[in-house]
């Protein structure tokens, strides 16, 4: 096992430190950046009192996309299934 870096991310103006593998890093860092760009967009276009309310929301819209993406690939994978499935079909008439 590679040696743990340690890092310090930034999120809702607080600081977390953490120790991860080095090929995590460019991954949580863009993840702190997306947060707090949301954060931003949330505070300018809501009346937010609570940093805990952005937070909230932020987590349930990323929430809502690796949920979306997961359901969006399913449905990708049955219309595959499908099509294979006809082509199948296909063959098999061709070639008896």
């Amino acid at each position: 096992m590679g040696e743990k870096l340690k890092i310090k991310l930034s999120i809702a103006d607080r600081v977390y430190p953490l120790t991860i593998d080095p090929d995590q890093e460019e991954g949580l860092r863009k993840a702190a950046k997306n947060i707090d760009i949301l954060i931003k967009k949330f505070e300018q276009n809501y009346a937010v009192r609570d940093k805990q309310d952005v937070l909230a929301m932020c987590a349930l819209q990323f929430a809502s996309q690796v949920e979306q993406k997961s359901i969006d690939k399913e449905n990708t994978n049955v219309v595959l299934e499908e099509r294979l499935k006809a082509l199948d079909s296909l063959l098999s008439k061709h070639m008896s």
